[in-house]
């Protein structure tokens, strides 16, 4: 404090206001969040310094200050300022969440359940990304801010929600909206799909300003970058059972010790690292391998089965063509017959010489005869229609086995690009595993030669043992003489 005091007997009267107003407002959250490589960092209220580099030396310098630290009070006083801080905050939270979700889950190498803490965390930031910026709604028992009401506009967007929507709500245990929110994210985590209804959510801003005040998160631009960041999160398989879950009273703190770094950690063994870090990925790869396999199995069995079905509607419209042929020709005979009939009738009337009764048969005959032909055309007509409907079966067929071979061709792209990602992690997989042979080998030389030292040092302790009994010996019979001399 001493720093922001002029160079005089007695100090501005304004100098411990001014210091207390700008320790009061600098930071009103206390902590910025931002992001350090992999890391979070939280920059404290405290490592930001009030005191300027020069000292102030005349009244114009101190003025100046005066004004900038007014300035800044200003600033962090400013509501748009405030709400731009705790979008940026939320935006660095779920960067690293996802991040450190999918890092952590692709190492895991197994389904997620609801125990898994980092994946608690994310839909922890997710519930404060769309509960930032919520208009509050006056009911019977106050306000109430629920995130529930623009997930459930989701479903309007994208006809594909619905079904996760109305599980939500035929969930027997869940009693708040919250708690529909919650498990609503859970279900879109399931179906690989939150980040596409994020984003057509996201891009409704007019019915979004309904639910949202217009500096929110998720009318900003950070909400499309988080939006965008969900699409990783595909990768992961995820498997939550909500019946017996209370969705309702969890109360969703953020955990920063999971992203904050420890100075005092130190590394771990890197070789034991890489080669687990090497086995994950090998066996994560012939997973997909096997996946993508059985799933050209199961084209190529359609396509065989289209095929078959292709070659059977060929054969029933080759025989629609000929019994419209048949039809055809005996459609020409009736109007023969039936011209000659009506010749035959105008010859009787003329010579007037039939007899009535054969002029009625012969009537009689015509209205068979122009039935028939009627019967004849009727039948013509569901033939051409038959054979339209065929001819229009068969283009689809045709356009639905190209798609079907197109699809096939890009899997066994993707199966080969597989095999030899495969064949590079077993080569890797091979040189460590020559590392570790050779590790070996080293650590049984040594062995021997601790055997070996071991039993050199035996037999020096055996020779010692000797010499001392030699010793004894010769001390004894150097006595003796002793004594005989005496």
């Amino acid at each position: 404090m001493s720093a922001l005091t002029p160079q005089s007997d007695m100090p501005t009267p304004t100098t411990d206001k001014i210091t207390q107003a700008a320790m009061e407002t600098i930071y009103l959250c206390k902590f910025r969040v931002s992001m350090d490589g992999e890391w979070l960092c939280l920059r404290e209220l405290d490592d930001i310094s009030l005191t300027p580099d020069p000292e102030p030396t005349h009244e114009d310098s101190w003025e100046d200050l005066t004004d900038e630290v007014e300035q800044l009070r200003d600033d962090t006083e400013d509501p748009n300022y405030l709400m731009a801080n705790e979008r940026m905050n939320l935006m660095n939270m779920a960067k690293l969440s996802i991040k450190g979700l999918i890092e952590s889950a692709l190492n895991l190498g197994r389904t997620l359940d609801s125990d898994y803490a980092p994946l608690q965390q994310f839909f922890v930031v997710m519930e404060h990304c769309l509960k930032h910026g919520l208009k509050a709604k006056k009911t019977f028992l106050g306000q109430n801010k629920s995130f529930w009401g623009p997930l459930e506009l989701v479903e309007k967007l994208v006809p594909e929600a619905a079904e996760i929507t109305a599980s939500v709500k035929d969930l027997p245990g869940l009693k708040t909206p919250v708690g529909r929110g919650r498990a609503w994210l859970r279900l879109a985590l399931m179906q690989k799909k939150l980040s596409e209804y994020m984003k057509a959510l996201i891009n409704r801003k007019d019915l979004l300003s309904e639910f949202y005040e217009p500096n929110a998160l998720m009318m900003e631009e950070e909400g499309a970058i988080i939006a965008g960041l969900l699409v990783g999160l595909n990768v992961i398989d995820a498997n939550f059972c909500m019946k017996g879950e209370d969705l309702d009273s969890q109360v969703g703190v953020i955990d920063f010790s999971m992203y904050l770094k420890d100075g005092n950690s130190t590394k771990g063994s890197e070789g034991d690292g890489q080669i687990t870090a090497i086995l994950d990925q090998k066996n994560y790869v012939e997973e997909l391998n096997r996946h993508l396999s059985a799933t050209v199995n199961n084209l190529q069995a359609k396509v065989d089965a289209l095929e078959k079905s292709n070659t059977k509607l060929t054969e029933e419209l080759a025989v629609a063509n000929n019994r419209i042929i048949t039809l055809q020709e005996e459609m020409e005979r009736v109007k023969e017959e039936s011209s000659y009939i009506l010749e035959s009738n105008r010859k009787v009337t003329k010579d007037r010489t039939a007899d009535g009764q054969a002029l009625t048969e012969a009537r009689k005959q015509l209205k068979e005869e122009t039935q028939l032909r009627l019967d004849v055309e009727k039948e013509l007509e569901v033939q051409i229609g038959m054979r339209q409907e065929m001819e229009l079966a068969m283009k689809m067929l045709e356009k639905d086995v190209c798609e079907k071979q197109d699809a096939l061709v890009a899997l066994r792209q993707q199966l080969d690009d597989l095999r030899a990602l495969k064949h590079e992690l077993s080569f890797k997989l091979q040189s460590s595993d020559m590392g570790v042979k050779q590790k070996s080998e080293l650590n049984s030389r040594l062995e021997e030669k601790t055997n070996q030292m071991a039993a050199t040092i035996k037999q020096l302790e055996q020779s010692e043992k000797d010499l001392v009994k030699q010793a004894k010996t010769l001390n004894s019979a150097a006595n003796k003489l002793i004594q005989k001399h005496h």
